[in-house]
């Protein structure tokens, strides 16, 4: 429950902005200025507690505490290791970033192409860190991170074998801010080695909070030229291209920067190669064609067959200050799979399938500029599973993720109020899907539909998998974007009956269980529902339990006795018949117990509306270890959701869909 109560405050933090770049979520509640300050007044230098200069801050395997390579590893500070450090010097370029002992090449690619705009290195790496002015030993960074910015301090103790740095380093051995930024990612990650092997893209959408298409190029599609002048038009982070006149003939040529420098294209267009004698001065001058060490032109063609893939990544509009380039519309939701609940797994899983969380894109205005010159909207579905990294110290792989998309039927049009069932998903083919479903980071596409509705179903492969995600969509026009989930609300039917209307036999049976004081309590209750559904071969239960007995007089106890009347037994009686039909309707296979898959619909038909994040708590709740629901539990549900309807609806002010209580009044409400 506390889990989910920070998880609730999590959610109201986001409310008021928490987790944008401006207002970026202070890792392991750090806080940077605060630190910083103590540090000054108390003149000690910063030491991280959360991230300490240990073996273990590390690795696990290979970087492991009993590893040979972390040997003889001392962790010193950058004013240690040589006598004038800076932080930054003379600008940050691609030369601060050389590669040491650690495999994350991917990361130091992405590091160097920061160095390329400083608008967004400067949302990394806030500026004004020094070793000089109120230098404190202390540092932070901001990353990207499953949708939020966070805050990470470090301090400066780096690890070095034999008085140089382990892993990354500066060319002249004296700038510092790579290998802190290096720390840093590694903080968030768990440790250093949890960094060895990845994309350079991963880093990218971690600097950016930008969405990632990678294009195989011996696959490519026909208009990907086409594709990356769009991606340029709207601020997208990639190589530039232009159309160049050569003989007469328009030739497409793309620029390229090896972010290592030194390593060049020695083929045709390559720098001083003899296609250049035939291109005009002006042409030239407008190219640069004589560019620095790392970068070069090459022919379209030719990038095509050189190279394996494209990786552009695309930017949320807060990252474009330039009013020179276009706009992604940027929408972004988080969700969860769990087990009994909402992983549903792939269509493939006919039964479970539809339990995946939905979400709805309205498409209405068409592209102005088609890149195939056929009128649709084009959008990008890119869908991040949490935490990957983190989990690899315990030997946990990725899950296989996917998505597909499926027209939404005209009766549900301009609603988010609806979850779709099985009635809808399994009766139409997906009208798109996700390239493949695999076990990475993220699996990302492009689309182009015509305008209408779409719902958008993200799963793993297989079913009962827990995960958490992350779904974004990038679209060129304008796209109300929201999670289809029912609203949450009950219809709570009151018999309203007068004892005259009690069958004479009903009240003879009461009188024989209730005894001569004519009142049932909940240790009588117990007994009596236990009795009844032992001789029912239909259904399986545990047994009642006395604290859903005391629940139930709880909800039907119109006097405060503490016990129940023959009207009040008379209403429980017919509520259980209700829920038994219900519950009968559900155990589609016959088996005695309902599959928590079936929760949902199951409480629709007894009126009680629930979303996701409630049906996730009612199935930790009330699910057994395979996550099947007995009927006694199904029963101890409904009463529990009925009561805290009526609970709410009392305490509610003026249909705000909001309470207010004092500790006591909170307290004895939840031990109720």
């Amino acid at each position: 429950m506390t889990s989910t109560a920070a998880r609730l405050a999590r959610q109201k933090e986001k409310e008021h902005g928490v987790g944008t770049n401006q207002q970026a979520v202070k890792f392991s509640h750090q806080d940077y200025k605060t630190l910083r300050q103590q540090c000054l007044e108390s003149g000690q230098l910063f030491e991280d507690n959360c991230f300490p200069a240990e073996r273990k801050s590390l690795g696990y395997n290979e970087l492991g505490p009993y590893s040979s390579k972390t040997r003889d590893v001392v962790w010193k500070r950058p004013t240690e290791l040589c006598s004038n450090p800076k932080f930054i010097d003379d600008g940050a370029t691609r030369t601060d970033i050389c590669q040491g002992a650690l495999g994350d090449c991917w990361l130091l690619a992405a590091i160097a192409s920061l160095t390329l705009d400083h608008r967004i290195l400067a949302r990394v790496v806030p500026p004004g860190q020094s070793f000089t002015e109120d230098y404190a030993g202390i540092f932070h960074f901001q990353f990207w991170q499953f949708g939020e910015w966070v805050d990470v301090v470090i301090d400066d103790r780096l690890p070095t074998r034999n008085g140089k740095l382990l892993f990354v380093h500066s060319a002249e051995g004296s700038e510092f801010w790579s290998a802190l930024l290096e720390k840093a990612y590694a903080k968030v990650n768990g440790c250093y080695e949890a960094l060895a092997g990845g994309n350079t893209i991963e880093g990218f959408e971690d600097f950016t909070g930008g969405i990632a298409e990678i294009y195989i190029l011996d696959k490519a599609p026909a208009n990907l030229f086409q594709i990356i002048r769009r991606a340029l038009r709207l601020g997208s982070l990639l190589g530039c291209s232009i159309d160049v006149h050569y003989q007469g003939r328009l030739v497409q040529l793309v620029r390229i920067r090896n972010p290592w420098g030194q390593v060049e294209w020695k083929g045709p267009w390559s720098d001083g190669s003899s296609e250049w004698t035939h291109i005009s001065e002006e042409e030239k001058v407008n190219l640069n064609h004589v560019a620095e060490d790392g970068e070069f032109w090459m022919s379209y063609s030719d990038f095509i067959r050189q190279f394996s893939s494209l990786e552009i990544c695309n930017l949320t509009p807060d990252s474009l200050k330039s009013d020179n380039v276009g706009h992604w519309n940027h929408y972004q939701f988080e969700g969860m799979w769990r087990i009994g609940s909402t992983a549903g797994g792939c269509r493939n899983h006919t039964a479970t399938f539809s339990s995946n969380p939905q979400f709805v894109v309205c498409l209405e205005d068409v592209d102005d500029d088609p890149l195939d010159g056929e009128d649709g909207c084009t959008f990008l579905v890119g869908l991040m599973q949490k935490n990957g990294r983190q989990q690899k110290r315990l030997d946990r792989g990725l899950e296989t993720i996917g998505f597909a998309i499926y027209k939404v039927p005209d009766e549900y049009k301009g609603r988010s109020n609806v979850h779709l069932g099985p009635d809808v998903l399994l009766r139409q083919r997906a009208v798109a899907m996700s390239s493949n479903f695999i076990n990475t980071r993220e699996v990302c596409d492009r689309f182009k539909l015509p305008p209408g509705e779409y719902a958008i179903v993200p799963s793993t492969f297989h079913p009962h998998k827990n995960a958490s995600f992350v779904l974004r969509v990038f679209s060129e026009k304008q796209a109300a974007t929201s999670l289809l989930e029912e609203d949450i609300d009950a219809k709570i039917e009151e018999e309203e009956i007068s004892e005259s209307d009690v069958d004479p036999h009903f009240k003879h049976l009461f009188k024989q269980i209730a005894g001569n004081d004519m009142e049932v309590s909940a240790f009588e209750l117990v007994k009596i529902l236990n009795n009844v559904v032992s001789h029912r071969s239909d259904i399986k239960t545990d047994g009642f339990s006395l604290e859903t007995g005391r629940l139930i007089v709880s909800l039907l106890d119109k006097d405060e006795s503490n016990m129940l009347g023959l009207m009040e037994f008379h209403l429980l009686w017919s509520k259980i018949q209700k829920y038994l039909e219900i519950f009968k309707n559900h155990d589609t296979d016959n088996s005695g117990t309902m599959s928590s898959h079936e929760m949902r619909g199951a409480a629709n038909e007894a009126g009680f509306h629930v979303n996701t994040v409630v049906l996730q708590a009612i199935v930790g709740r009330y699910a057994d270890a395979q996550y099947a629901i007995d009927f006694d539990s199904f029963v101890g549900c409904l009463i529990k959701l009925e009561m805290l309807f009526k609970m709410f609806k009392a305490l509610e002010k003026a249909d705000s869909r909001k309470i207010e209580l004092d500790m006591q009044q909170w307290l004895c409400l939840a031990i109720y």
